[in-house]
């Protein structure tokens, strides 16, 4: 009996194969905001050879499963809309039904614990903080967390996690510099944000950037390879290496399980606040601007958009020379098209390396792509170093965007930047050939600094806000008549050779 039993499930399982359940990717799921303006990929999982059709706001499109039970199809370019629409995706008998879903921009926000910084650390630590959380209630703002997971190869799919309405009660759980900037941006354009939040706290860049980036530098291309090799002290002990505290740190090895299951979901742009785990104890910040570089031509790729906006935090004042190196680098990583850099520079962070302020973060993040992808005509970017011109005893220092002028600030509080006429302009440094830094005298003068020192005869190089201790008595004050930060600098960078000594 057991056997004839037996040979008739054997023959019924035969005839009637189990079918693969349907399901997109995790990522699409209910409240979620899909981009506009854009092609919309929406891909999954089905029974090989299988037909699905997806269907929303009047559309409907068709695909098929790959050999490996894969689709991808693409929703024509939509128009914005609060209207929460229904996404349906069906395969025969198969049907699942994704709610409440709008069309807005959608921006990737990663780094590491300063992005991950909730906006419960700002209700409690700052009183514009909690007023900021008490009147979220926006629902036009959605934030999804992706899971922290760290792979070996690119991961097809993340591990739960679901899209989160803002409201009063919700916002408390998301990433503050990604709330802030995302309320910014809908407030401005009255329109639906959605925000993915990959952000991971004490992690270097490297495992953001997918393996295949990095190429192109001597540095990258070394790194690739004692990553494979699981050589985790030469990577320490090479320039511009770091600490790989476990094989999350790897090369690509957050991308593998927090990124790739996400691309290529359409987004807008990125965001990204990191760096401090490239400076820390013992680690060399040198050659960040071409990990970064990597970083973004990596998630052009992936997200299938070659002109990705990417838009990033710079690090704000610490007390380490690492820091001033890694805030060069990442000036440097200007370069490459499309991309912007909010300065942090004047912002109290003296004590504490997880400042509750990340109001003026993501308001100065925002400025950005409202100026640059917007046309909006606001001041987007605080004066950035452009030339020195030596003259005798005196350094003549001009600035990008000061148009309207240089001016002595002081930092009153969450958003104010206050106009100090009678202030001593400070963190001006000069250098003479016996390579030896002092202390200057600086002031500001139409659209440039004139600095000078009675200890340097002849200067060589003028530097600013690149020493590692500042204070709340003489802080860093320079800014653009909009109020926005000058970033620190250094005319000549021979001057100051990265000695391992002063990463304490």
């Amino acid at each position: 009996m057991f056997r004839i039993v037996g040979f008739l499930l054997f023959v019924l399982g035969w005839a009637s194969p189990v079918l693969a359940v349907l399901q997109p990717t995790k990522i699409f799921s209910d409240h979620m905001v899909l981009q506009r303006d854009a092609a919309v990929p929406i891909l999954g999982q089905a029974d090989v050879g299988a037909s699905v059709t997806v269907a929303f706001a009047g559309q409907s499109v068709k695909g098929k499963t790959d050999k490996e039970g894969r689709w991808k199809v693409k929703l024509d370019p939509m128009k914005a809309s609060t209207a929460g629409c229904s996404l349906e995706i069906s395969s025969g008998d198969q049907k699942i039904t994704i709610r409440d879903v709008l069309v807005g921009d959608v921006w990737f926000a990663g780094g590491q614990s300063n992005m991950d910084y909730k906006v419960n650390g700002m209700a409690r630590r700052l009183a514009e903080g909690k007023a900021l959380a008490d009147e979220a209630n926006y629902p036009a703002i959605r934030h999804r967390k992706v899971n922290e997971r760290n792979a070996a190869v690119p991961q097809s799919d993340l591990n739960g996690g679901s899209w989160v309405v803002c409201s009063p009660k919700t916002v408390h759980g998301f990433s503050g510099v990604a709330f802030v900037f995302a309320r910014r941006l809908h407030l401005e354009l009255k329109i639906p944000i959605g925000v993915i939040d990959c952000a991971w706290g004490g992690t270097p860049i490297e495992p953001y950037v997918p393996a295949s980036a990095f190429k192109g530098h001597p540095t990258l291309v070394k790194l690739a390879a004692l990553a494979k090799a699981g050589d985790f002290e030469a990577i320490k002990k090479m320039p511009g290496g770091t600490f790989v505290r476990s094989p999350a740190w790897l090369v690509g090895a957050i991308y593998n399980g927090r990124i790739a299951p996400v691309a290529p979901y359409g987004i807008r742009g990125a965001i990204w606040y990191q760096a401090e785990s490239n400076c820390g104890k013992g680690e060399d910040p040198r050659d960040y601007r071409f990990k970064q570089r990597a970083l973004i031509e990596g998630w052009r790729k992936s997200f299938e958009k070659p002109d990705l906006p990417f838009y990033f935090v710079q690090l704000p004042q610490w007390k380490s020379y690492a820091w001033t190196y890694a805030r060069e680098e990442q000036l440097q990583a200007m370069a490459v098209d499309g991309t912007g850099m909010a300065v942090t520079i004047d912002l109290d962070n003296a004590n504490d390396i997880h400042p509750p302020n990340k109001i003026d973060v993501g308001e100065r993040l925002a400025r950005w792509p409202l100026a640059k992808i917007h046309g909006k005509k606001i001041p987007f970017s605080g004066p950035l170093f452009r030339d020195a011109k030596m003259r005798d005893a005196e350094v003549v220092v001009r600035f990008d965007y000061a148009k309207d002028g240089l001016m002595i600030g002081h930092l009153e509080g969450v958003g104010k930047i206050i106009e100090a006429k009678d202030g001593a302009l400070n963190g001006f440094e000069l250098v003479g050939e016996d390579g030896v830094w002092h202390p200057a005298q600086a002031k500001v003068v139409e659209q440039t600094v004139l600095v000078k020192s009675l200890s340097v005869k002849q200067p060589v190089a003028v530097r600013y806000a690149c020493h590692p201790e500042a204070s709340k008595e003489h802080p860093w004050n320079l800014y653009n008549k909009a109020g926005l930060p000058a970033s620190p600098f250094c005319s000549d960078w021979s001057k100051m050779p990265y000695d391992p000594a002063k990463n304490p």
